[in-house]
C-alpha cells in the first residue's frame, strides 16, 4: 500500500530542513575561513522560502483532512505536533541564517532526521533553548503548554466568578437604591400634603381669631347700650 501523500510531503519537508541546516553550517564555515558565501546565501534564501511554503501546505492539508473527519483525532493531533515541530525548525533556521545562532553540541543533533550520520553536523535551531523545555520531547512540551493553558483558564474562570459576584452586588445595590428612592418620593408627597394641611389650619385659626374679636366688640357694645338705657330710666 502506498504511503499517505501528507506523510510523503512531510518527509520531503524534513529533508529540505536538514539540507538547509547543513548548508547553513557550510555557509558559516566558509565565513570563518574567509570564503565567499554569496552563492550559498542565494540558495539558502530560496530554500527557506520553499520550506515556509511546504509547511503552509502541510498545515492546510491537515486542516482539510481534520475538518472532513478523514483522520482520527489522535492521528490529527500527532500530525499537528509534527507541523508545530517544523514551524519551530523554520524559525530557528531563519535565525541561524541571519547569523544569530552558534553551533550546538552533536548530542542534540539527533533530533533531526539524518543528523549526526555525516560526521556530527550540528543543528543550528537547537541553541538558546529555554530551561523550561530543555531536554523535553515535543509531546512533553505540548503537555507542558496544555498545563499552562489549564492554569490560565482556571485563573480566567476565577476572575469571571469575581466579576459575576460584583455584577450581582451592583444589581442588588441598584435595586436597594430604587427602593430608597421610592420611599423618599412617598415621604416627599406626605410632607407636601402635611404642609398643605398646616397652611389650611393656620388660615382657619386666623379666621376664628378674627371672628372672636368681632363677637367680643359686639358684646361690649350691647352691654354699653344696656347700661345707657338703665341710667336713662333710673329715677333720680
Amino acid at each position: 500500500m502506498s504511503q499517505d501523500p501528507w506523510l510523503q510531503n512531510y518527509d520531503a519537508t524534513c529533508r529540505l530542513a536538514q539540507e538547509l541546516a547543513e548548508n547553513i553550517h557550510e555557509r558559516n564555515r566558509q565565513q570563518r575561513t574567509g570564503g565567499n558565501p554569496a552563492k550559498i546565501n542565494m540558495t539558502l534564501r530560496a530554500s527557506l522560502q520553499k520550506l515556509k511554503q511546504n509547511i503552509a501546505q502541510l498545515r492546510e492539508s491537515l486542516l482539510r483532512s481534520s475538518s472532513s473527519r478523514r483522520l482520527m483525532q489522535s492521528e490529527a493531533d500527532r500530525r499537528q505536533n509534527l507541523v508545530d515541530d517544523l514551524v519551530t525548525r523554520d524559525k530557528q533556521l531563519n535565525t541561524a541564517f541571519k547569523g544569530e545562532l552558534t553551533e550546538v553540541e552533536p548530542s542534540r543533533s539527533t533530533l533531526m532526521t539524518g543528523a549526526g550520520a555525516g560526521g556530527g553536523v550540528a543543528n543550528p535551531w537547537l541553541i538558546d533553548e529555554p530551561e523550561e523545555t530543555r531536554g523535553l520531547g515535543f509531546a512533553e512540551i505540548k503537555q507542558q503548554q496544555q498545563r499552562i493553558i489549564e492554569v490560565q483558564d482556571a485563573g480566567l474562570d476565577a476572575l469571571a466568578a469575581v466579576i459575576t459576584r460584583q455584577k450581582l452586588m451592583g444589581q442588588e445595590i441598584g435595586n436597594e437604591l430604587e427602593e430608597q428612592n421610592e420611599i423618599i418620593d412617598d415621604l416627599t408627597h406626605l410632607v407636601d400634603k402635611t404642609d398643605d394641611r398646616v397652611r389650611n389650619e393656620t388660615r382657619r385659626v386666623k379666621l376664628v381669631e378674627t371672628k372672636s374679636a368681632s363677637c367680643g366688640m359686639q358684646v361690649v357694645i350691647v352691654l354699653l347700650l344696656i347700661a345707657i338705657v338703665v341710667i336713662a330710666v333710673w329715677p333720680t
